[in-house]
């Protein structure tokens, strides 16, 4: 699930259903948030992966329905190609396409919509629904690889063996399953945006997605809303997890306006005392009319992962409304990006420090956004109280950077469609969404980060690219600043990269991945590498596409009239380092789109996972 501001959901199908700002201040100005309020982690019980075969049920047109946006009443993405003014749009040299790849390279097909779709055992197969965008999660550590998508998670060794079925997420967070296909259907939990982390530190692994309530009969979205946080019992994610979670509702206290209210995108961070998860929180009813900003919660690290005993301990759950912080520099704070780190080099000072940062785009869309040249850096400070009693302090500062703006969404290689055509749509654009931080990583005392942004380089179109930012902060005595060491632009002449993520080994060397797609691209995972000295190099193609996106987001039907044009992609990608190495992985198309044997009637989404040493 994605929202601009808005609400910019997952689109889901079912077999038996059709489901339906420019900142004004740059500069050292830091402001301090209050330590928030407390609430508590409920215990949800142990869980594990499936060893079973996931169910593989062939679908077709016949016996999944026209698809709609699953309640969810925004406006389409615009299909217009320029979403800023040209005279404002950044001019990079463009980056080369290399012809081989960086060294010790390898990688493998992960989770495909046909997996997603069909995941789940026993009283949770065939429960999933059809989803677009996937939402690429992935984690690494020892010898495994842990691959998340909307809705479902594997595990893989390093070299691509697949060490357990494909699991659907409902069923692993022990969640209602998503639909039970009787007749009429019963609609049970709506999860979505998932994440994982594999804490080198403590050897444990996370995986967090958000759910709301839904009506069993109607499917409308319920009053209730929670974030799953499930961790590992042990450094092996095939044998058992714990599952937890904690009320986003927001719904006591009349503290925050318009709800009960749900906690959108969540993103996910760690430093060596804590766990913390950042969400955007609309309300729930009107669905998404209301933005009350940035929320942060912050778990002591060390008492999630105590396995819990018959009677679990009452664990805090710090919550900070960061949203407001931001008023005074234009807007309420969004997407506020935890990092994370590649080693336990995690920063020290006022009694641990966890870094995030926000970019400062406030009008970003879905129509037309302004633009911004400002990043915001903030600091969670005396995390070590998180294990005893909890006071955190929560500051921000803004500071300049080169301009970044609203992209436009991305062309695709024609190519012969078979949902396009058996609905008779033409081949849609592909979502480039906005220009919302992406993952952020704390390595070698400096944060990395990036968001989509309109580019147009040499006698070329405005397309998309990726703006990133490597960042170094200080919180020395308490006093937050923060300044660029290095910034710019990956883009390639007359084609889109999308949705840039960068992963950076404890010795500073990383890699920036992306979507390639464009006139002469098919939908491809694509990858850089990235220093602070030097910045982008050259562009290397992992997994080039092998047929155009032709999944049901982009096409019009009678259920959800003007809902076409636009395909759903994304919504975000993921990189990693492991020791000398950087892991990532993208959604790409990974068969011809009429190849029936490898995709569903609704979509043809697959995720490549890859690595390289930078």
């Amino acid at each position: 699930m994605k929202v601009e501001r808005r609400p910019y959901l997952v689109v889901a199908a079912s077999a038996a259903l059709a489901l339906s700002a420019l900142a004004p201040g740059v500069g050292g100005l830091a402001a301090s948030g209050s330590a928030g309020t407390s609430a508590h982690l409920t215990y949800a019980g142990k869980t594990h992966l499936a060893a079973g075969r996931t169910s593989s049920t062939a679908d077709s047109l016949t016996d999944q329905t026209a698809p709609a946006i699953e309640a969810d009443s925004h406006p389409p993405q615009n299909p217009n190609l320029n979403h800023v003014a040209a005279s404002g749009v950044p001019r990079p040299a463009g980056n080369a396409l290399a012809t081989g790849q960086l060294s010790n390279f390898g990688g493998f097909t992960g989770i495909n919509h046909e997996n997603q779709r069909h995941s789940g055992t026993g009283a949770y197969a065939m429960t999933n629904f059809s989803l677009e965008p996937p939402d690429q999660g992935l984690c690494v550590g020892g010898n495994f690889v842990v691959e998340t998508v909307n809705d479902a998670l594997r595990v893989f060794s390093k070299s691509g063996t697949a060490l357990t079925s494909t699991t659907a997420l409902n069923q692993f967070l022990l969640a209602k399953p998503a639909v039970i296909r009787t007749s009429p259907p019963v609609f049970g939990d709506f999860i979505s945006d998932p994440k994982c982390y594999f804490d080198s530190d403590t050897q444990r692994w996370f995986l967090t997605a958000l759910q709301i309530d839904l009506d069993p009969v109607t499917e409308a979205f319920g009053t209730h809303s929670k974030q799953y946080v499930a961790v590992s019992n042990t450094n092996d994610p095939t044998q058992s997890w714990s599952v937890f979670f904690f009320d986003t509702t927001d719904a006591t206290g009349g503290a925050h306006a318009s709800c009960p209210c749900f906690g959108d995108q969540p993103l996910i961070g760690a430093d060596a005392n804590g766990f913390y998860v950042s969400t955007n929180e609309y309300n729930l009813h009107p669905f998404g009319s209301s933005f009350n900003g940035a929320q942060i919660y912050a778990i002591s690290k060390a008492a999630i992962e105590a396995t819990p005993a018959a009677t679990p301990t009452t664990i805090p759950v710090v919550q900070i409304n960061a949203g407001p912080m931001l008023l005074p520099n234009g807007g309420l704070a969004f997407s506020v990006q935890p990092a994370t780190s590649p080693s336990a080099a995690y920063e020290s000072a006022n009694r641990g420090t966890e870094y995030f940062m926000s970019d400062l785009d406030f009008s970003a869309a879905p129509a037309i956004g302004m633009g911004a040249s400002g990043l915001a850096v903030w600091a969670l400070t005396n995390t070590a109280s998180l294990s005893t009693t909890p006071a955190v302090g929560l500051a921000v500062t803004v500071i300049g950077s080169e301009f970044y703006g609203q992209p436009p969404n991305a062309e695709q290689k024609s190519g012969e469609l078979f949902l396009g055509d058996a609905t008779h749509n033409p081949l849609a654009l592909v979502a480039a969404n906005d220009d919302r931080m992406n993952q952020v990583v704390f390595a070698n005392g400096k944060l990395w980060a990036g968001v989509n942004s309109a580019v147009q380089t040499a006698n070329g179109p405005t397309r998309a690219g990726a703006a990133y930012f490597i960042v170094t902060p200080s919180d020395a005595n308490g006093t937050l600043s923060a300044s660029v060491t290095k910034q710019g632009y990956a883009a390639v002449n007359q084609e889109n990269l999308l949705f840039p993520s960068i992963g950076v080994t404890s010795t500073g060397k990383g890699i920036i991945t992306f979507t390639l797609v464009g006139p002469d691209f098919f939908p491809s995972t694509a990858y850089a590498s990235i220093n602070a000295s030097t910045g982008v190099g050259d562009i290397h193609i992992a997994a080039p596409g092998q047929g155009p996106e032709d999944g049901f987001t982009g096409y019009d039907n009678p259920r959800a009239p003007g809902a076409g044009d636009v395909a759903r992609w994304g919504d975000y990608t993921a990189a990693v380092a492991d020791g000398n190495s950087v892991w990532f992985a993208t959604e790409f198309i990974a068969h011809p789109s009429t190849d029936l044997t490898t995709r569903t009637a609704l979509a043809n989404w697959a995720t490549f996972v890859a690595h390289v040493t930078p």
